[in-house]
């Protein structure tokens, strides 16, 4: 096996698989049950065999690294306003037709990964920069989980928090390892129906359900989710109303859930962006089935990317796009008026929105 930053070379030992009868080997690290010959990829592209073990084709190589504002994963109870160092690699183990980032999570050429950084050295870098965690996004981080796995213990030792930005489409015994070791994770809920995600996405809904629930229940792991509504696909209020309802029952009114707008990209180039209005009415359909904390994104909403106390309705943290504009959190993160406890994670002397950018890491 190798060590957390023998991460140089083009191939490091995967996990989580094994030998078939028949001679091939299965990759056990999401419910796809990818079995490969020699020399195969799986669907993600990443995890390949070669002779007799798996590999990760991707440890320590990027497509590059940004700091950013924690609102644009979108976290908005994580460490609100602090910044980020985000950073993801090549491939995904979903197939998306209306992929945001298709250049890269759809990516088969390794020459997209034109930076290389050990874990030890990415942990450093957030620090460098004043963030205050690492975010592995971009493209899926489950299909690269070793590496962000050693990049969350590199970064946790350096007194840096871990945010996993994914569609929590994985198994059970890897979901833990993983989950296990990020702070905080915004998982994307794409559609409450199993024919979506076969024909858009080419995998099914009860995993993630399962992740969701796991995540909210068995880890300490800070929660938030997702939805792209796409115009004719997943935006009915019958499905909104279903999805919601879920999400209130099994996961708890606290949970905060974006509604993000789609926009045409990928294969879909051929459907009409979501209308603001389908997002507010979204928003409140979630509101009547109890949940709390309902955002609106991909569109200049300044009530839809509100924060308020749930108890006196004060606003606490006001956002414009991805900018915080108001951070009236007490030191304990309660409201200062009637001082109830918002749901999530909170630091003394957080609040300030940090300006975006691109950066380079040198290897350590």
């Amino acid at each position: 096996m190798n060590s957390r930053d023998d991460w140089f070379g083009e191939h490091h030992r995967a996990r989580w698989w094994h030998w078939l009868p028949d001679g091939r080997i299965q990759c056990d690290l999401c419910p796809r049950d990818c079995r490969l010959g020699e020399g195969q990829h799986g669907l993600c592209f990443v995890r390949e065999r070669l002779g007799n073990e798996m590999v990760l084709a991707t440890y320590g190589r990027s497509s590059g690294f940004a700091v950013d504002p924690i609102e644009k994963k979108p976290l908005f109870h994580f460490l609100p306003g602090c910044s980020v160092l985000s950073f993801g690699t090549a491939g995904c183990n979903l197939a998306c037709k209306f992929c945001q980032n298709w250049d890269i999570s759809k990516s088969r050429e390794m020459d997209t990964l034109a930076s290389e950084a050990s874990p030890s050295a990415i942990a450093a870098a957030a620090r460098a920069n004043g963030c205050a965690s690492v975010a592995f996004t971009y493209n899926d981080p489950v299909i690269f989980a070793e590496y962000a796995l050693d990049t969350a213990d590199a970064c946790h030792e350096a007194g840096i928090k871990t945010v996993a930005v994914t569609a929590g489409y994985i198994h059970d015994a890897p979901r833990r390892e993983f989950f296990a070791k990020m702070d905080a994770a915004n998982i994307d809920l794409k559609s409450f129906d199993e024919d979506f995600y076969y024909r858009l996405t080419g995998a099914h809904l009860q995993p993630v359900l399962d992740t969701l629930r796991h995540v909210r229940h068995e880890t300490a792991c800070w929660l938030e989710i997702t939805t792209l509504l796409i115009p004719g696909r997943n935006d009915s209020d019958a499905e909104i109303d279903a999805m919601t309802k879920w999400i209130a029952n099994e996961l708890g009114t606290d949970v905060p859930l974006h509604f993000s707008a789609f926009r045409p990209d990928w294969k879909m180039s051929d459907v009409a962006p979501t209308p603001p209005a389908t997002l507010a009415r979204a928003r409140g359909i979630a509101q009547a089935n109890g949940l709390r904390h309902v955002y609106t994104g991909n569109v200049r909403d300044l009530d839809g990317g509100t924060t308020s106390c749930t108890h006196c309705g004060e606003a606490l943290i006001v956002r414009d796009w991805h900018r915080v504009v108001v951070y009236g959190l007490d030191a304990n993160g309660h409201c200062p008026g009637c001082d109830s406890p918002l749901a999530g994670v909170y630091d003394r002397g957080l609040g300030k929105t940090p300006s975006q950018r691109r950066i380079r890491i040198q290897p350590l």
